[in-house]
């Protein structure tokens, strides 16, 4: 999976991607296609397996696997915009959808444009963990049990109103981050230094050393106060926090490994931009 993106012409994936994800943004459209006479579901069938024929049609693998995931994203973007607009209880899990879609699509996208010798299919971060993956799935269903039995308990406006501003947030800075480290961000932490990385230290990075953690952080956390989940929040909090520091410690390892003082002088300056989080102890 990770090298069948590398055999598309480089350039191209960028390109290939927004192009399919707005594809599927188009459902959209859908509305329109309901009030001239077609059922919902009918409608929505109808639309997805046009959309997957035509993907067919027009692409061949690699291009056909990088095209089926940004026209999925740009299809779940979609639908949590209608969820959002609809005078349901379920309009705040729209917001929540959007969230979700425009993370894991500009994660390839930031990718394909700032750092394309690392790009695969794994930068869409769809597969990322089997705790990621659990994660998620527990959220969904906190918040439809609650939907149903405390629904007043979904309709929290500023609750979610604040939550929304914790995932722009969040979102924004990660993908900052991202834009300044340039060719020197990667999903992996890198255990080898490469011969054109260099140790970032401006920008948002000036003001934590680890800008890309910290805009995930919030971001995730900021999901579950958008969706009112009370349980998954604290889970998230706790479970999230850990999971950066094993993961700061861990990257911090390298960093000195492989810039020495450099990075001590550094690390000495800045902070982790995580609460309650300083980094790898060094023995002096």
């Amino acid at each position: 999976m990770a090298g069948c993106a590398a055999r598309v012409p480089p350039g191209s994936e960028a390109r290939l991607s927004l192009a399919t994800f707005l594809l599927g943004a188009s459902v959209l459209a859908l509305p329109l296609l309901t009030r001239a006479g077609l059922q919902g579901r009918t409608g929505l069938a109808l639309y997805v397996a046009g959309l997957n024929a035509l993907l067919l049609l027009l692409y061949r693998p690699p291009r056909y696997q990088i095209a089926i995931r940004a026209c999925f994203l740009g299809f779940v973007f979609g639908c949590g915009v209608l969820l959002s607009f609809s005078q349901s209880s379920w309009n705040h899990f729209g917001w929540y959808v959007c969230s979700l879609s425009l993370f894991h699509y500009s994660e390839y996208l930031v990718t394909a444009v700032n750092n394309p010798k690392s790009l695969s299919l794994d930068s869409f971060l769809l597969n990322h963990s089997l705790e990621y993956t659990v994660a998620a799935l527990s959220s969904w269903i906190e918040f439809t049990l609650e939907n149903i039995f405390w629904p007043e308990l979904k309709q929290i406006t500023w609750l979610s109103a604040t939550g929304l501003l914790m995932v722009v947030f969040g979102e924004c800075l990660r993908k900052a981050a991202m834009f300044t480290a340039g060719s020197n961000f990667n999903h992996v932490v890198q255990s080898e230094k490469s011969d054109t990385h260099t140790l970032v230290t401006s920008g948002v990075y000036a003001w934590c050393r680890h800008p890309s953690y910290v805009g995930w952080f919030y971001w995730s956390i900021g999901t579950q106060v958008m969706l009112c989940n009370p349980i998954c929040g604290v889970v998230y909090a706790l479970t999230v926090w850990r999971f950066f520091r094993d993961r700061t410690e861990e990257e911090e390892i390298s960093l000195i490994h492989f810039f020495g003082e450099e990075y001590l002088d550094y690390k000495k300056r800045v902070p982790t931009g995580l609460p309650f989080i300083k980094g790898v102890k060094v023995e002096l």
